[in-house]
């Protein structure tokens, strides 16, 4: 007989009685939300000059809500048991220390909701533990199925995006058509909101793309993500940034190794080695007919953080200052970034200086402004502060505390100790790709800074990676010998028989 709740109907009490496989569906759903929502409101500022990005932290917020309430479904049916308890509690811990940060910091508001067109404060940390819990309880194979396409999916359609970017110069946010005054050029963003961010994501979905055409099952899906490999190796060197090499290079080494793992043909080797290809005729394009100086391909990330990223786009910095940096030696830039955080990590180790609140500590004049003003027109007037370090770690410790980054390394770690014992054993498609994802990612997180197109679908792959699909397999074992038990005849009844 069904539950119900001071009886009530069976109808109004469908939590109850849901089934695993049922929220399993609803969880993939979920999960697509977190992998497009952001992406698609962000078509809006793309093809409009007077709207921002804000409308993209709709997207986050949107995703967000739905996820929420799916982790509240995981735990009312105690989905969120056993082995996901600890990592649950230290995701907990993130957002409590994050919350703790929150009250010791400059601005409350920002510290909450997020810098204006960021959008990554303490809400976005919740919506990110919600992602991560029900991508985690997850108990089907075709649930983690599902959002594995949707990460292909998504990094498709910001490519085709791109493509269009690239070649006919349309659906680019006004700062983008020119990179900056020294270089005359265009850089993809497709619809990440930044050519590093969309590099970030594609690396994700590469890798994702390459291990589904090693072992998938499905030839339809292994033809289609062989072509998508190709498409997004092409596009993320025409990102022209660190990690869109190093991402690149990231997902098509999980490929090759992929298909050793899981013992695919060959032949499927050809796969990566054509993602290489790809990326090869990119660079030679990029290099040669699009390249913004006229001696080859180049890397342009310090325009496109500083300049075009954090000063223009979103206001969220003042420009470059050239007398301390060399903003086209991009290791300068990173060494920069990162020696100036380290210093403000040593004056803010134990709360840091509150969620996405590193330009706080920078900002040394007021300018023609009063100390009352909007931040965004504050920091546009202090020359050579940034709000990012691309260094996910560093920016963690800066903004967050000591506290949280090492809580964040304790659950990284254990998601990739979780996931690789549950891929000795089983070498699916499934522990293969989210294996390599999660490590991909945890990597370009060195070179990369947390973003809201990127961050929701990389917290929700760290969840699948404590999703116990080895129940499912047991439960169906024992459902079908129950099953036989039942209709096959007991011994002593046989032997009436005769």
């Amino acid at each position: 007989m069904a539950k119900t709740i001071f009886k009530s109907s069976d109808k109004s009490n469908f939590i109850l009685n849901m089934t695993e496989e049922q929220y399993s569906k609803l969880a993939s759903f979920g999960l697509i939300a977190a992998c497009f929502t952001t992406s698609l409101l962000t078509i809006i500022p793309e093809v409009s000059d007077t709207t921002t990005y804000s409308a993209a932290t709709v997207g986050l917020a949107i995703s967000g809500v739905i996820c929420m309430i799916l982790a509240l479904i995981a735990l009312i049916k105690k989905y969120v048991s056993g082995a996901l308890i600890v990592p649950a509690l230290v995701f907990a811990a993130i957002v409590g220390w994050s919350t703790v940060s929150l009250y010791n910091s400059y601005d409350y508001n920002v510290g909450f909701y997020g810098f204006p067109q960021r959008g990554e404060g303490l809400l976005a940390t919740i919506f990110y533990f919600c992602f991560f819990l029900t991508a985690a309880s997850i108990r089907r194979t075709k649930g983690l199925k599902t959002f594995l396409y949707a990460i292909i999916s998504i990094g498709f359609l910001n490519a085709v995006i791109a493509m269009i970017q690239i070649f006919t110069k349309k659906l680019l946010y006004i700062s983008y058509r020119d990179i900056s005054l020294l270089v005359m050029t265009v850089t993809p963003d497709g619809l990440s909101q930044s050519p590093i961010f969309l590099a970030m994501l594609l690396t994700l979905s590469l890798t994702a793309a390459l291990t589904v055409a090693a072992c998938d099952e499905n030839k339809k899906w292994r033809i289609l993500s062989a072509v998508s490999a190709c498409l997004f190796a092409f596009v993320m060197v025409f990102t022209r940034t660190l990690m869109g090499v190093c991402g690149a290079s990231l997902g098509i080494l999980a490929g090759i190794i992929a298909v050793f793992v899981t013992k695919a043909p060959k032949v499927r080797l050809l796969q990566p080695v054509a993602a290489i290809a790809a990326a090869a005729i990119g660079i030679t394009i990029a290099g040669t007919t699009m390249s913004g100086k006229q001696d080859g391909y180049h890397l342009y990330d310090g325009q496109i953080l500083w300049s075009d990223d954090a000063y223009q786009r979103v206001s969220a910095s003042g420009t470059y200052n050239p007398d301390a940096v060399d903003i086209e030696d991009t290791y300068d830039v990173y060494s920069y970034l990162s020696e100036k955080t380290k210093r403000i990590i040593e004056k803010n180790k134990l709360y840091g200086t509150g969620p996405e609140q590193l330009v706080y500590p920078q900002i040394y004049t007021y300018g023609m402004l009063n100390s009352n003003a909007a931040i965004n027109d504050l920091t546009i007037v202090n020359k050579g502060t940034f709000d990012k370090t691309y260094n996910e770690y560093l920016y963690t410790a800066a903004t967050r505390g000591i506290p949280t980054l090492v809580f964040t390394v304790i659950l990284l770690a254990l998601a990739v100790i979780a996931v690789f014992k549950k891929l000795r054993k089983n070498q699916s498609e499934i522990n293969t790709a989210f294996f390599f994802m999660t490590v991909c990612g945890i990597l370009i997180f060195f070179i990369g800074a947390s973003n809201i197109t990127y961050s929701p679908i990389f917290w929700a792959c760290t969840g699948a990676c404590f999703a116990r699909i080895a129940a499912e397999k047991a439960n169906s074992k024992k459902a079908s010998d129950k099953e036989e038990s039942k209709s096959s005849p007991a011994p002593e009844e046989n032997a009436k028989a005769e």
